[in-house]
């Protein structure tokens, strides 16, 4: 089988390393451009594939790409945490589908950002492997398993737990995708989520003389602890004033610390 591999972040390195180990016959390499790019070398570096293999994400529209990609023969696809949607001629490149490995319990939170959603609208976390049509994280299910947030979760500790299950899931799944022992299964539309990566500006400023429910703001705060990056914040005397949220538990009497 002759697959493509479209990759971005720390799952997408381990998932090119993943695929190596097993042999597969990884034809191609498609990542992000220098401003998006994160273990971009490290993916490169993991699938050992001249330059004229690795392609760029933001140009898969343009005709010359696209035919460098078909000159591959790619038949099988598996996209890892990658940022671009994928138009219908790309698609129509690789006969057996793109598989993608996504970090949200689908069909809730498609889009961006799902470890932050999971914990302000409180809905299910988890990580599923499906694949892709022309719509954004709509196409049929292959696997997925749930992951629960616990209460001193930040949208940075669900994200590493998110990770961790990626790789989980994928290395159960993937040998079944690759000799075509799967079954598929449509997603319920009706429980549907989607979010763009903007959404998060929408929660983002708290109104230091507005009146909010106690358990929604704890759930925005620690939703957007996530440092390096800025999260939610209030403005004083025109500056914006950044917040991060520390959680723990106190060992009860005769416990352990946790």
């Amino acid at each position: 089988m002759r697959l493509l591999l479209l990759a971005n972040n720390w799952v997408g390195w381990k998932a090119a390393e993943y695929l190596k180990t097993r042999r597969d016959n990884v034809v191609g390499v498609v990542v992000h451009p220098p401003h998006k790019q994160k273990y971009r070398d490290e993916i490169v570096s993991a699938l050992s594939l001249p330059d004229g293999r690795v392609f760029d994400g933001a140009r898969l529209h343009e005709p010359a790409v696209l035919e460098e990609v078909r000159s591959l023969n790619p038949q099988l696809g598996l996209s890892v945490l990658f940022d671009y949607i994928l138009k219908p001629e790309f698609l129509r490149l690789v006969p057996a589908g793109v598989v993608n490995l996504h970090p949200s319990l689908l069909p809730f939170n498609r889009g961006n950002y799902p470890n932050v959603w999971s914990i302000v609208e409180e809905t299910p976390a988890g990580v599923t492997l499906h694949y892709i049509d022309e719509g954004i994280d709509t196409g049929e299910i292959i696997a997925q398993h749930e992951v629960p947030v616990d209460v001193t979760d930040t949208g940075e500790t669900l994200y590493r737990k998110l990770e961790q299950a990626c790789l989980r899931l994928l290395k159960q799944s993937w040998p079944r995708v690759v000799t075509g022992e799967v079954t598929s299964a449509p997603q319920p539309e009706e429980q549907g989520t989607y979010h763009r990566a903007s959404d998060v500006e929408l929660i983002d400023r708290i109104d230091l003389d507005a009146v909010y429910q106690g358990r929604k703001l704890m759930n925005v705060l620690r939703a957007r602890t996530f440092p390096p990056y800025d999260g939610a914040y209030f403005v004083h005397q025109g500056r914006r004033v950044y917040m991060r949220l520390e959680l723990y538990t106190k060992a009860e009497e005769g416990e352990n610390a946790l």
